[in-house]
């Protein structure tokens, strides 16, 4: 498993800031948290999607191609750093469209 904590700098309202990721050997997301401006801070895993927060549906990739970007910061964290924030964080209360 590989845990990531990505920091997205961009001024839309609507949109995360911050990601937590576990990716599982397979690299896919097996959880994901996302923090917003607002306050909000959602967290998704295999059970558990919705309108606001879900998995990614295809591989991540590696955090070195994320890191690379300009308005991302993305380094790797704990298994412990990932669990603190996945503490904090809320099921999403809205559904997914057809029960996903």
């Amino acid at each position: 498993m590989e845990h990531w904590k990505v920091d997205w700098a961009h001024e839309l309202e609507s949109t995360p800031i911050r990601f937590y990721s576990e990716i599982g050997s397979d690299g896919y997301e097996v959880r994901k948290i996302e923090v917003y401006r607002d306050g909000r801070i959602l967290k998704a895993g295999k059970f558990h999607e919705s309108a606001e927060i879900g998995l990614s549906e295809v591989p991540v990739g590696s955090i070195d191609d994320v890191a690379s970007q300009p308005e991302f910061s993305a380094p790797s964290i704990s298994p412990e750093d990932f669990e603190r924030a996945w503490r904090t964080a809320s099921w999403s209360t809205r559904n997914v469209p057809g029960g996903r």
